[in-house]
């Protein structure tokens, strides 16, 4: 933006041109507070011409007065207006030929030697018209002065003698323009019936202090040109929506970004991650509320200022990744926005500007933690500044630490996942096997995140101590879940669950291995199940009780039997059903276990009962056996004993 500048200022006090004497006389002085020249500039948008004309009229004052042997007057004066004007002219209503001529042009300024139609005397006035152009003549997209049918931008001075009060400037636009003042002093603009802009100051107290820098645009005809870009083996569909009297503009741009697409994909390691192409719009500098770019994922467009450097351009393009899909944050989007355009700068010959992103003095002043950086358009501008420097230094540092191929698998992932802050710190530790904590304290946290940072830090110890007693056991997903969301209190009450799980299922070991028993899988199968931790809990109470079955049978167990107890045992074996059971547990047959256990336990425990309970079955056996044997031998010795019948007396029937 080219502003006045002091040299400028007082060139233009200059203005007055000479001292001139009679004929004859050699006196010539510099007459500068005796020659005064007030001025009302009019400068009339012309976009139909590329230009500004530029009307300014007038009044030059004689102050000299003239003595009995000298007669004081003005033939010609000097002005120094805008660089770069041309087809000047000046007229007057008198008689005479005056001239406007250049005498002298730099980047800064224009000189003019204005000679008049006629002498102006002491103590006389005389009213003259100056007309100059200030014209586009094309060139650089940052050249100053721009005038077409959409975009406007031009400086704007008063013209007067130093100080000498009283000039004016009145600017006329043509209807459809919107307008701002992106530098000085304009009041606000007045629409006429026509519809034309006007902004018109007042009569200005010190006139050569004055100027505005004007940028206005204005909806107009558009080219749409089309081009392809293959990304990783994609066909992408561009577009460049330009003005269509800036067709440079359409070239540089989608050339540009059609070149960047592909190196961005096999940078950052991503395809190409829409189902359309882009749209790329030139714009103002208000029409993306000031930004020189401006990214709509959602519409597939980007917006890019007429002026945007090519810095700006590629950092547009890698926003067709980084564009709030893949992160959630503004500032992970930005830097690493930023981090890739710069990436990829040298292999497309782009220069960076070296200053362009450093974070100086001013920007620190406006230092905030960048997860405080709201939405476009919510901070003022040097926090706006701060972000985006702050936000590519910390990429650059993220980069750095974690490598380009760490950070392509980073990307992968993040890719179906969208992390925001917390879940970005957590990939990056997990893709790397380094810390990246510091960082985030350093450039990312506010207070309550700080906190946040802290409970984090304590949660991953306990973590890495449940994964060293945990051994090669898959952690519980409640608990890395709750990691991962960063529900710290809740991952700690799971994990001191989970380590009391350990604790038993180790002492659980312990004790069978003493009892000469193998620990089923069924705790560690519930400990790694996505949704069987509770159950976990559970396996291991139960292989306890049939731990303690076990052990109640091994106490119960009659290792030397006497005689009643081996008469219990007749037909009974309850080491097989000890063995039984230590088969069934280590198949975590746990219900079949404990009956085993159990009837191995009450076959020692009922040994000598059943033996008792058998000798008297025997001997009861044995007595029923004799008396039965007796009653035999009587019966058998009754029939040895049968008399003869013919001892028997006879009975007399007859009687």
């Amino acid at each position: 933006m080219t502003r006045r500048i002091i040299p400028m200022l007082l060139a233009a006090t200059l203005a007055g041109g000479w001292l001139a004497l009679p004929a004859g006389v050699a006196e010539v002085r510099a007459a500068s507070p005796d020659l005064t020249i007030v001025s009302d500039a009019r400068y009339d948008v012309q976009p139909e011409h590329r230009r500004v004309r530029v009307t300014v009229d007038l009044t030059l004052t004689n102050h000299l007065r003239d003595t009995r042997t000298k007669r004081f007057y003005f033939d010609h004066a000097s002005l120094t207006v805008l660089p770069g004007v041309t087809g000047a002219h000046l007229s007057w209503s008198g008689p005479g030929d005056p001239k406007a001529r250049i005498t002298g042009s730099s980047r800064t300024a224009t000189t003019m030697r204005l000679d008049l139609g006629q002498r102006l005397y002491s103590g006389k006035s005389a009213a003259y018209r100056l007309v100059f152009d200030i014209v586009d003549k094309g060139g650089t997209r940052t050249r100053t002065v721009r005038i077409g049918g959409s975009l406007v931008r031009f400086p704007v001075w008063a013209y007067a003698t130093n100080a000498t009060s009283g000039s004016t400037v009145r600017v006329v636009f043509p209807a459809g323009f919107e307008i701002a003042t992106s530098s000085g002093q304009l009041p606000a603009p007045v629409t006429d019936a026509g519809g034309r802009i006007i902004f018109q100051t007042g009569k200005l107290k010190a006139p050569l202090t004055f100027h505005a820098y004007l940028v206005a645009d204005r909806p107009g005809r558009t080219v749409v040109t089309a081009l392809n870009a293959s990304v990783g083996g994609i066909d992408v569909e561009l577009s460049t929506e330009g003005w269509a009297d800036d067709h440079a503009w359409s070239k540089r741009v989608g050339a540009l970004i059609a070149r960047a697409l592909p190196l961005l994909s096999e940078r950052t390691g991503l395809p190409w991650a829409r189902e359309s192409g882009l749209r790329i719009r030139e714009t103002g500098g208000r029409s993306n509320s000031g930004y020189a770019g401006l990214f709509d994922p959602a519409a597939g467009t980007v917006e890019v200022a007429f002026d945007s450097s090519d810095e700006v351009v590629l950092h547009e393009a890698a926003h067709a990744w980084f564009n709030g899909a893949l992160l959630a944050d503004r500032w992970a989007n930005e830097g690493f926005a930023s981090y890739y355009a710069r990436d990829i700068a040298p292999d497309l010959e782009v220069k960076v500007r070296s200053m362009s992103d450093a974070l100086t003095p001013e920007l620190e002043a406006a230092r905030i933690p960048l997860n405080a950086w709201g939405d476009p358009g919510d901070a003022d501008r040097s926090t706006e500044d701060y972000g985006y420097a702050a936000s590519l230094a910390l990429a650059r540092e993220i980069a750095e630490r974690a490598g380009s191929d760490n950070l392509r698998a980073v990307w992968a992932v993040a890719a179906d996942t969208r992390p925001d802050w917390r879940g970005l710190l957590d990939l990056l530790e997990e893709q790397t096997g380094r810390s990246f904590e510091d960082l985030w304290r350093t450039w990312v946290a506010r207070d309550a995140d700080l906190d946040l940072l802290d409970a984090r830090a304590a949660a991953q110890a306990r973590h890495a101590d449940l994964r060293a007693a945990a051994g090669d056991w898959v952690l519980p997903e409640l608990i890395q879940g709750a990691m991962r969301a960063w529900q710290f209190d809740q991952a700690t009450a799971l994990m001191a669950d989970a380590k009391a799980v350990l604790t038993q299922h180790a002492a659980l070991i312990r004790r069978a291995a003493s009892a000469g028993l193998t620990v089923p899988r069924g705790v560690r199968d519930a400990f790694e199940r996505p949704d069987g931790f509770a159950d976990a809990i559970l396996e291991t109470q139960a292989e306890m009780d049939a731990l303690d079955g076990y052990e109640a049978a091994v106490a119960a167990r009659v290792s030397q039997p006497g005689p009643i107890e081996k008469i219990g045992l007749w037909g009974i074996v309850p080491e097989a059903d000890l063995a039984e059971a230590r088969s069934l547990y280590a198949a975590g047959d746990l219900a079949g276990s404990a009956s085993a256990a159990s009837s191995a336990a009450t076959a020692w425990s009922a040994a000598a009962e059943i033996g008792r309970g058998r000798l008297i079955s025997i001997g009861a056996l044995l007595a029923a056996a004799v008396l039965a044997s007796i009653l035999v031998l009587a019966w058998i010795r009754g029939r040895n004993r049968r008399p003869d019948p013919a001892a028997l007396p006879r009975l007399d029937l007859d009687a």
